[in-house]
């Protein structure tokens, strides 16, 4: 089996540092690892937890799309929050994202993430085999 690691689109600024791949393909698997709304600058995107989510649910798109997935192929999530509190802000943006697809969706609650503006995190797991469909 083939394993492709590619690097955010934009990266993270953490990516280089600490040395990880934002996506990767596993044979029929794309994984896209814990995702924030940070931007290559290391600004953070949104001030709520769903602010923060809808950027990350778009930025978790685009990097599934890179390698031929849609939201249509994802399987599993897991969202990280600082407040679970506010866990229905982080389940309307997935509601707007995923709609009728309805993956599996972990939400767990956390003290803290890399940086203090940070509230919500996410990563998620695609099947999308690879080559032609079957007839």
């Amino acid at each position: 089996m083939t394993v492709d690691r590619l690097g955010g689109e934009p990266p993270s600024p953490y990516e280089e540092r600490y040395g990880f791949s934002r996506v990767v393909r596993a044979g029929d698997l794309i994984m896209v690892g814990g995702t924030t709304s940070v931007d290559p600058l290391g600004f953070v995107i949104g001030v709520t937890p769903y602010e923060q989510a809808v950027e990350i649910l778009a930025k978790l798109t685009r990097e599934l799309a890179r390698l031929g997935a849609r939201p249509e192929d994802v399987i599993s999530t897991r969202a990280y929050v600082t407040d679970v509190t506010r866990a229905d802000e982080v389940g309307r943006a997935f509601s707007e994202c995923f709609g009728e697809i309805r993956p599996l969706l972990t939400l767990v609650g956390v003290a803290a993430l890399i940086d203090p503006r940070m509230l919500v995190e996410i990563e998620a797991t695609a099947y999308a085999p690879v080559g032609p469909p079957a007839a």
